[in-house]
């Protein structure tokens, strides 16, 4: 069965796939999103965003401008 943009299940007739879209559409049908599980461990995805901003508060203005300018330097390096 063909699954929507979010992994919820679709009619495999096309027709029926019209018909649903529009029942959905006009309010006669509910739509039923099943959540699904992307893979990932929530506590990592957690410790990646918080990762970033200790590390810039962690550093010195010296060092966070010497940071800066070596990736400017690889963004304008001729290849």
């Amino acid at each position: 069965m063909p699954k929507g943009p979010k992994g919820e299940k679709r009619p495999a007739d096309v027709i029926a796939n019209a018909i649903k879209v529009a029942r959905i559409a006009t309010g006669e049908e509910p739509e039923e999103i099943e959540k699904t599980d992307d893979g990932k461990d929530k506590a990592a995805q957690s410790l990646g965003r918080r990762g970033g901003k200790a590390r810039a508060e962690k550093l010195s203005a010296k060092k966070r401008s010497e940071i800066a300018k070596k990736a400017a330097a690889k963004r304008w390096e001729k290849e």
